[in-house]
């Protein structure tokens, strides 16, 4: 009797192949096929085929691949950890960018010795080829097998809407439970994980890893929860790429914003003001002030109008907007105020509920319909830079990245149907040219689209901003990437995402497209007709917060800023003090000329000095001696250490002036030249 046959599709080819057949026979001529898509879902190589499936390749060095390998090397690390500590709880293992990390309840925090330790089971678990296997289980089979696993228990028994992204990798949405064994050579299950999988056909595919670091995390991210011992870990499809993955990371490790912030005295993080709340010490208040000085400019000559809103407000307007119901776990708890109450404790007056502001936009609408509005006035553009608060956990808190108060460069522009795609395609243009003039150059746009369990509005209105986006994206000429699901509640948005320097990938600007807010809101416009129309709304952060670019900045550049943007623009070294008056009187012209300069007039050696100016990353610094003040001039010393001596003052002072005036880079004498033509 011939063995059936299934029709499937292979990379857009239909087929007909033997029943039996998985992916492992179809792709055996390829070992660096892992996995397979099937009917759009990765899936391990060795699952069932069926009739009318649709089947693609999933390569180790693709995005997919390199997400399992590094899911399967969690198992792996999970596995030596119980090994060497049988005693350790099982918490998630979720795959991160260019990495993964895995829970741990220990009696003891990991040392880098342990990780050495934990690094040397995994290669010989590696080394041993266990493959991974697939089992469906009940949900009583599952708590029978994770009876010792309390954090397993608690994601077995979790509801679908409890499960959040991380939690997910163990715990399928589609209600099904799977256990994954590792199977030794023998056929021995040697260890086993809930999971959702997919996995690799055998550990020997984990090509290059390494372990990184530890840290303290709360169960879920919830800081009710217990404290748990992460260890996070990075995994490449070859030795080569992990090499070039540690020397990027060193890299970041000397641009880290936290270290740079430090070291050139720009900002801190006090205790005694709490998690995620930045001051900015003159020189970092430096840059912010040049940042949005820069900023403002821009707004004006675009037709941006100033507005100012408060901090807090009453809890209403965020019911009105939606953000209460959507976003209350990212809001600070209420603060109940303007209670009454007579001698004998009874309520004579109801107090309301205030909250700290998360977003800007439900004000920016109380200011539109402050009065009657005309299409005449459209499109109405508002501009703030208006500080919000949000409570990040203290676990996801980082530095300037992720803070509790941050300030957004908010603006939001109502206009009409007609007016929307012109007026976006504008936006994209001015946001690309700010972003530009601050050094960044290579970009990409990203479509965040519905969440369909978390939005406001109709299908039709969600289609009609999508596409809109979409089309205004695709003309820009640049790279749109999807990102389904990520929109915010109310519509649509486009992000403008910049590579770095070292080439890593930062969301700065954000344009979302808005027909819910207006609706909820009652906005109107009196058109041509005379009718009352509703307005479109669009929000759009430039910078996305003050803080997060400046930290984006302070990485990109390495702490050495443009001119125009440098906390120190000038530094002041006389050779000896007999010299000093001479380069003051330069540096009080400069400062009159609005120039941020320094002088030194320590005890120091005039070497130290000029060791010391080098490590602030000063663009110039101006020495004086003799000759120069015989010649009343002044030489320059740049960051590479090259010089241009004796040049007279009243030069000196145009080229500084021309170079600011310009926003060029300047790390040497030829990039002076060059920019003083």
């Amino acid at each position: 009797m011939a063995e059936q046959t299934i029709s499937i599709t292979v990379n857009g080819e239909v087929k007909e192949v033997d029943a039996s057949q998985t992916g492992v026979d179809l792709f055996s001529d390829n070992k660096d096929i892992i996995a397979v898509r099937l009917n759009g879902e990765p899936r391990d190589l060795y699952t069932p085929l069926h009739d009318g499936d649709k089947v693609e390749p999933i390569a180790l060095d693709s995005e997919d691949g390199l997400a399992i390998m590094r899911h399967s090397a969690t198992h792996v690390m999970a596995q030596a950890v119980q090994e060497i500590r049988p005693d350790a709880k099982l918490g998630i293992g979720p795959v991160i960018k260019d990495g993964f990390y895995y829970d741990f309840d220990v009696k003891d925090p990991f040392t880098p010795e342990d990780l050495k330790e934990i690094e040397k089971r995994m290669q010989r678990i590696i080394k041993s080829s266990q493959s991974f296997r697939r089992r469906v289980v009940s949900e009583e089979e599952a708590r029978a097998e994770e009876a010792g696993q309390p954090y397993k228990l608690e994601l077995i028994g979790a509801k679908e809407a409890e499960i959040d992204e991380a939690a997910s990798t163990e715990v399928s949405g589609k209600g099904e439970l799977t256990m994954y064994d590792n199977v030794d050579r023998e056929g021995n299950v040697v260890w086993k994980d809930l999971c959702r999988g997919p996995h690799l056909p055998n550990t020997r595919y984990i090509k290059a890893f390494k372990l990184e670091r530890t840290a303290a995390a709360y169960w879920r991210g919830d800081e009710k929860n217990p404290m748990l011992q992460r260890i996070y870990g990075t995994a490449w499809a070859s030795k080569d790429d992990l090499k070039a993955y540690m020397s990027r990371m060193e890299e970041a490790a000397k641009r880290d914003h936290r270290k740079l912030g430090q070291e050139m005295d720009l900002f801190s993080f006090p205790e005694e003001i709490g998690p995620g709340l930045a001051v900015f010490h003159p020189k970092g208040a430096a840059v912010i002030n040049a940042m949005e000085d820069y900023s403002r400019e821009m707004h004006r000559k675009a037709h941006y109008s100033f507005v100012q809103t408060p901090h807090i407000t009453k809890g209403g307007l965020y019911e009105t907007s939606g953000h209460l119901h959507w976003y209350k776990d990212n809001m600070y708890p209420p603060m109940r105020v303007d209670e009454e109450r007579d001698a004998d404790g009874n309520v004579t007056k109801q107090g309301f509920d205030y909250y700290l502001k998360p977003m800007n936009c439900p004000m920016h609408n109380l200011i539109f319909k402050s009065r009657q509005r005309s299409y005449r006035e459209l499109p109405l553009r508002l501009f703030e830079f208006g500080t919000v608060y949000r409570y990040e956990k203290s676990g996801v808190v980082h530095g300037l990245t992720r803070v509790r108060g941050l300030t957004q460069d908010d603006s939001h522009i109502y206009c009409t149907r007609e007016q929307m795609k012109p007026e976006l395609r504008r936006l994209l243009t001015f946001v690309l040219k700010v972003l530009k003039d601050f050094g960044l150059n290579d970009f990409y746009l990203e479509l965040s689209t519905k969440d369909p369990h978390k939005f406001v509005g109709s299908d039709e209105i969600w289609e009609e901003a999508t596409n809109t986006l979409a089309e205004v994206a695709k003309e820009s000429g640049l790279e749109l990437v999807d990102d389904p699901a990520g929109a915010a509640f109310y519509g649509p948005k486009i992000s403008v995402q910049a590579r770095d320097a070292i080439g890593r990938t930062w969301q700065v600007s954000t344009i979302q497209l808005d027909f819910n807010l207006p609706e909820r809101f009652g906005l109107e416009y009196i058109a041509a007709d005379g009718t009352h129309q509703r307005p479109v709304m669009i929000h759009r952060a430039l910078f996305g917060s003050i803080e997060r670019f400046f930290a984006i900045l302070l990485e990109h550049y390495a702490g050495a800023f443009p001119v125009w943007l440098a906390p120190v623009q000038v530094m002041g070294i006389p050779v000896a003090d007999e010299f000093a008056p001479h380069l003051q009187a330069f540096i009080d012209d400069l400062e009159e000329n609005l120039v941020r300069c320094e002088m030194d007039n320590s005890d120091d050696r005039f070497g130290k000095k000029i060791r010391n100016a080098s490590k602030s990353k000063v663009p110039f610094t101006l020495i004086a001696g003799e000759e120069d003040v015989k010649k009343n001039a002044v030489s320059f010393r740049f960051r590479d250490g090259s010089q241009l001596n004796g040049v007279p003052v009243d030069q000196a002072k145009a080229w500084i002036l021309e170079v600011i005036k310009k926003r060029v880079q300047v790390n040497n004498a030829d990039d002076f030249a060059a920019a003083t033509k």
